[in-house]
């Protein structure tokens, strides 16, 4: 094999490697955060009181996912794009993780700027 044909097919790697890589460090998905918050989606429309107790079992586990800072973002950007479709009450919604008893750095809006979340 000539050099050229070794530089080609190095390039033709890296761009393999460039085209396939993930683009953001965040190892959370939108359907991690589908999965876990899925149980209070009644809650967060139509409920009252404390929320159920699977609720917050999926809000504490996605807490505990979300680990990183692009984790964090990227579950604040599902929460946000999902609450535009479920539109839950938002009293609910700001209540729910000290109701949960977590802390999550971020509220459950549609309006909420996810790009400030560390």
């Amino acid at each position: 094999m000539n050099s050229s044909s070794v530089v080609v097919a190095a390039m033709a790697a890296l761009m393999m490697f460039l085209f396939l890589a993930p683009t953001s460090d965040a190892a959370i998905s939108c359907s991690d955060v589908t999965k876990d918050l899925r149980p209070c989606v009644k809650y967060l429309t139509s409920g009252t009181g404390k929320p159920p107790s699977a609720c917050c079992a999926g809000a504490s586990a996605l807490q505990s996912a979300a680990s990183s800072s692009a984790d964090r973002k990227a579950a604040c950007e599902c929460i946000k794009s999902a609450s535009k479709s479920i539109k839950p009450n938002p009293q609910l919604a700001q209540a729910l993780p000290a109701n949960c008893g977590i802390n999550l750095p971020y509220t459950i809006s549609p309006s909420v700027d996810c790009s400030k979340i560390s």
